[in-house]
């Protein structure tokens, strides 16, 4: 039976109090029957394993590969997943440099089947390092089932600091924000753009992006972004804005009001 993540309230509240017990809760989430079950099989058979062929044929390996990365939906999409494991990430054509979703490329980096003659699988430090990053993945949609919300503030806190940290110049880093459908739901609503705002021309996106955030958190510059203290703001407002949006216009004014204060728009 897997661990069903306590949250008593909804909102700026609600977040406050998982954060408090974010490491306790994930402990008890990874020592669940299901998850250590699916895990410690990672872990056994995972050394085994020298092709993507040979990785997409087993599912319950591939729950788990795909899950590290947020990709769980996609594990009845074999052919795609094989063919982005076994092009790699080195060549610019390759499937995984073409899609918009940057996931499949962290994903295709890490096994390196189409990288290295030698995939990262057979290191012996590998499996421990796609169990843990298969343990926050599927807490955050233990999470999700309870209050999406929540499952979209945690993934930012953990995905965030890994684009805005990387050595691409800020653009770059943007699009691929842009391109990440939690991290750019996170972003749209702290920053108040409207549903259609991802219809609007791409490089006016970016533009719209960077002088809202520029004016919102005095910079654009996603490095300094994932600052503790700016990226704290950034999930409190955007999880302020959602309450908002989610409330009766009765009970909006007030979150309204909390929002002005605390961000001082």
């Amino acid at each position: 039976m897997s661990y069903q993540p306590v949250i008593p309230m909804t909102g700026l509240a609600g977040w406050k109090f998982l954060d408090r017990t974010l490491v306790t809760q994930m402990d008890a989430h990874a020592g669940s029957v299901e998850i250590r079950r699916d895990t410690d099989y990672f872990k056994e058979k995972i050394g085994e394993i020298e092709t993507a062929e040979q990785l997409v044929s087993d599912r319950r390996l591939l729950r788990v590969a795909l899950g590290a990365f947020g990709l769980s939906d996609d594990i009845d999409s074999k052919y795609l997943v094989k063919k982005v494991l076994e092009e790699g990430t080195l060549d610019p054509s390759a499937l995984a440099n073409k899609l918009s979703d940057s996931r499949y490329l962290e994903f295709s980096k890490a096994f390196g089947f189409g990288d290295f003659s030698v995939p990262r699988s057979k290191l012996s430090d590998f499996p421990q390092e796609i169990v843990e990053k298969y343990q926050s993945q599927s807490f955050e949609v233990a999470v999700g089932e309870q209050d999406d919300d929540m499952r979209l503030a945690l993934n930012f806190t953990r995905a965030f600091p890994e684009v805005a940290q990387t050595t691409v110049g800020n653009d770059t880093k943007w699009f691929r924000i842009m391109g990440t459908t939690a991290l750019r739901n996170v972003f749209e609503t702290a920053l108040g753009l409207p549903s259609d705002f991802g219809k609007l021309d791409i490089d006016k996106q970016l533009e719209t992006f960077q002088s809202k955030a520029e004016r919102m958190f005095g910079t654009s510059d996603l490095a300094k972004i994932s600052d503790p203290e700016t990226m704290n703001k950034v999930v409190e407002t955007y999880l302020l804005r959602s309450q908002i949006q989610a409330q009766p216009v009765n009970q909006a004014g007030s979150i309204a009001l909390t929002l002005l204060q605390s961000s001082s728009l």
